[in-house]
């Protein structure tokens, strides 16, 4: 049996297309069209990962979206929705989801999404902390201290600090970060990636000298600043 993933969709012409892909591919579907609907879908089959449409006809998505990461926190939700704008992203982000697709998308990126999302992390050997001035990253606890006070982190966001901070001072590139904290090889939309490092940025604060810890180099990446 493959994963169990969990189709919020009202349009039944979008939820039967992904559904049928889903199932050619292995995938187990439980497909409901309403908030109400997932809720009780999530209780009762404990999925291994959540496709949420935003627009649904009796709550609102992003509603939906905080109340299903408070029965599954660590379900991956991916956020599938027409609304693309920065401050979307941003609120879906923040409401506990892990990814968004924007619509419309190709089978082809669903897949691939669903695989990274999915893919079943190998065992790595002990690691040490990693230490940037005020900021200490507990790569093994998987927590992260500022000043001694721990930073409420997301997995992907406390990934995206592992991968920064390893290398501070270097410059990451888009694409590096998306394939190592996401798992993306192919040219797709990087507000994923700008959107959880504006959360990083909002949570870390300002450094002592008045600048922010993660710098913007453009049209490269982003560079975790030594402090």
């Amino acid at each position: 049996m493959g994963p169990r993933v969990l189709i919020v969709e009202d349009d039944p012409v979008i939820a039967g297309e992904v559904s049928r892909a889903l199932e050619a591919n292995g995938y187990v579907i439980e497909a409901c069209s309403t908030g109400r609907g997932a809720i009780g879908s999530a209780s009762s089959t404990n999925p291994d990962l959540v496709l949420l449409d935003l627009g649904l006809p009796d709550l609102d998505g992003v509603h939906v979206c905080r109340l299903l990461r408070a029965k599954l926190p660590h379900t991956p939700i991916v956020i599938v929705t027409a609304r693309d704008a920065d401050i979307d992203v941003v609120v879906g982000l923040d409401a506990g989801a892990t990814d968004y697709l924007a619509k419309p998308f190709t089978m082809a990126v669903l897949l691939a999404r669903l695989r990274a999302h999915l893919r079943v992390p190998v065992s790595d050997p002990p690691v040490t902390d990693v230490v940037v001035g005020a900021l200490r990253v507990d790569r093994s606890a998987h927590r992260a201290y500022l000043d001694g006070v721990e930073v409420d982190l997301r997995p992907k966001e406390f990934a995206l600090l592992v991968a920064l901070t390893t290398e501070a001072g270097r410059v990451l590139t888009r694409d590096r970060l998306l394939e190592e904290v996401w798992d993306l090889k192919w040219e797709s939309s990087t507000k994923t990636l700008d959107m959880h490092v504006h959360a990083l940025r909002r949570k870390l604060g300002l450094r002592a000298d008045g600048a922010p810890w993660i710098s913007t180099v453009r049209s490269v990446g982003y560079r975790f600043e030594l402090a």
